[in-house]
């Protein structure tokens, strides 16, 4: 399967090291051209949107960590957009297990496909407690842990890893695209859910689900290969989406977890 998918690579990304900024500048250029995952990517940043109003409440920013190289600010003015690295594009340089942010000042934290590159979860959960108002929370779109994307994650994103039998949540230390455990919601809100209650009893998980846009996030090529269908088929694929939906807890290629801060410690 490497081979073939060495022959789809996007040619913009081909040779650019992982954790370059070559790659980060390659994304934004076929993302400028690929309306195909552009529109993924809009429907990720409504879903932050649907959710934040439907399960929040509270005054405070919204910060969006790990916003890459198509923030949510994009779509949804307001957001702030942060990132471990710095870019023009984006607001402010954020370390999510040490943000410079006041005490109870955010409203909402939004992550797409960031959650799982923290080499130590705990402080991020540690630092959304400090900083997040009373009934505000942190929304993550990630990796889903399915039959389907247990095996495609491990060959499509090689250099994240994907472990589902981690001992622990710690991931190693790598750049800032590598070095990851695309697996880490898995282990943190499925298999060690009681620890995780345990050593963060003012955060409760309100919502989680499968996504179902995952045959146009697959066939779009995402930010890495070729495109396996025209533009002009999104409308049939949507629909074929629609189809599937009662699959896609075994066909999903991304879950959603709503965590939300408590008033008082459960």
């Amino acid at each position: 399967m490497s081979r073939l998918l060495d022959h789809l690579q996007e040619p913009e990304v081909e040779g650019c090291p992982v954790d370059g900024l070559a790659r980060f500048e390659a994304h934004r250029t076929v993302l400028r051209r690929k309306a195909s995952i552009r529109g993924v990517f809009d429907e990720f940043h409504q879903t932050f949107v649907q959710l934040d109003q439907r399960f929040f409440v509270g005054e405070g920013l919204v910060v969006e960590l790990g916003a890459g190289v198509y923030p949510v600010c994009e779509t949804v003015p307001g957001v702030l957009a942060t990132d471990v690295v710095a870019a023009p594009h984006l607001d402010r340089v954020l370390d999510a297990g040490a943000m410079d942010l006041p005490d109870a000042s955010v409203r909402a934290f939004y992550l797409q496909n960031v959650f799982h590159h923290f080499p130590q979860p705990s402080r991020f959960f540690a630092e959304i407690e400090r900083t997040l108002v009373a009934g505000g929370g942190a929304i993550m779109i990630e990796p889903a842990s399915g039959p389907f994307a247990a095996w495609l994650y491990p060959r499509l994103f090689a250099t994240e890893g994907y472990d589902k039998h981690a001992a622990g949540w710690e991931t190693p230390v790598g750049g800032p695209m590598s070095g990851a455990n695309q697996a880490l919601s898995h282990l943190v809100f499925d298999r060690d859910f009681v620890r995780f209650q345990i050593e963060h009893p003012t955060l409760e998980i309100v919502h989680r689900d499968v996504l179902g846009n995952w045959p146009r996030y697959l066939l779009s090529g995402g930010l890495n290969f070729r495109p396996l269908f025209p533009s002009a088929g999104t409308g049939l694929l949507k629909l074929l989406e629609r189809a599937l939906t009662p699959m896609r807890n075994v066909l999903g290629l991304h879950r959603v977890i709503v965590l939300r801060k408590r008033a008082t410690p459960s």
